[in-house]
């Protein structure tokens, strides 16, 4: 089998499918990317067996089929070394040759039977979600998933299905990030499952292999997995097994103090606060009063700060303490130039952020002797 690729192109496609490959695994023939070609079609598949993805390779010339499994790390590593504009891959039964003008690699290979499959996008029931929306949405919410929960369903993002917009929620019970995104149906009458939770590694390899905001991603849910084709990525995903806690009723606290803030001037002054605190001491007090927000910092083994910036704020005085990295996570996938209004009941209860396209961020307080 004799292929011609483009190096860019294979560089970047493999890229994004080694995202699933697994560092460690009992199974070593894991640790390979298979290339598959058949009927003039070229696509790198990978998978850790809880994670798969199909990528369909452009720029290449072959009038070869078969499948041969590539050694990720290594081949990689050649890539981004060589600078040809494109590289020969000759592949025999038991190795895979790369050549540039100027350099040979051989690289042993193991056998492409015993790789495990990894399912192509065939559904003709799907949801589909625009682009740029389902990006975002994965943004705004995979941060906030707990990957050292016991509580497995925390470990992923909930992809919560109506009729009219898809949910995305994501937790770790000290913070909550909702993210609604519009949709639409092709074929799907009722949920297969209702709540399906998304392993948060699965999300993030969704939003890489989202190459063109204005295409369609199309989701396809079945009871225990799911299938996502987006561009030329098909990317499967077992469901996170354990039930997700009822978001809906940290949305609404019922509060009656609310802060209007300009994204970029509070993000810098969340950070200049956060300057100031230690392993020990993490907490950042905001103390709200009219037209104006003191963020304060007192760590015994470091020092102290206090920087003060205008906000848009009518109520009574409040004073409650954050841990600063849950409202800097929250902060730095909006736009700067944006607002978002801050809702607040008192120094203990949740304080809720909203933005004006439906985006919602819930956050604990700390305690006040931290």
């Amino acid at each position: 089998m004799k292929l011609q690729c483009h190096r860019a192109s294979l560089a970047s496609s493999l890229q994004i499918v080694s995202t699933v490959v697994p560092t460690r695994t009992p199974k070593e023939i894991l640790r390979n990317v298979k290339l598959q070609v058949a009927n003039g079609a070229v696509t790198l598949v990978a998978t850790d067996q809880e994670v798969g993805v199909r990528v369909e390779l452009s720029g290449v010339e072959t009038d070869s089929s078969g499948e041969v499994l590539l050694p990720t790390s290594r081949v990689t590593s050649i890539l981004r070394e060589l600078t040809d504009e494109t590289v020969d891959i000759d592949v025999t039964e038991s190795s895979v040759c790369i050549r540039s003008s100027s350099s040979e690699f051989s690289l042993s290979s193991e056998d492409p039977d015993e790789f495990p499959e990894v399912a192509s996008f065939e559904g003709e029931q799907y949801l589909a979600i625009p682009g740029a929306a389902f990006r975002q949405g994965i943004l705004r919410t995979a941060f906030a998933t707990d990957q050292e929960s016991t509580r497995y369903a925390l470990g992923g993002v909930l992809f919560d299905p109506g009729s009219e917009k898809v949910t995305l929620v994501a937790t770790d019970s000290r913070r909550l990030a909702v993210a609604p995104l519009p949709v639409r149906s092709e074929g799907v009458t009722e949920p297969v499952n209702p709540g399906p939770v998304i392993p948060a590694k699965a999300m993030r390899l969704i939003e890489k292999s989202i190459s063109d905001d204005e295409e369609e991603v199309l989701v396809a849910i079945s009871a225990n997995d799911i299938l996502v084709r987006c561009g030329q990525s098909t990317i499967y995903s077992r469901l996170v097994e354990g039930r997700f806690p009822d978001y809906t009723k940290l949305i609404d606290t019922g509060a009656s103090q609310v802060a209007t803030l300009q994204v970029d001037s509070f993000h810098s002054a969340v950070r200049q606060a956060q300057i100031v605190t230690s392993e020990e001491s993490r907490g950042v007090n905001f103390s709200f009063s009219k037209g104006q927000l003191t963020l304060e910092t007192i760590a015994a083994d470091v020092g102290e700060s206090k920087v003060e910036i205008p906000v848009s704020y009518d109520g009574d005085a409040i004073s409650i303490s954050f841990d600063p990295r849950f409202i800097t996570d929250f902060l730095r996938v909006l736009k700067p130039e944006s607002t978002v209004l801050l809702h607040l009941v008192d120094s203990e209860s949740a304080a809720v952020f909203r933005t004006d396209d439906g985006y919602t961020y819930v956050v604990m307080p700390l305690s006040k002797d931290r």
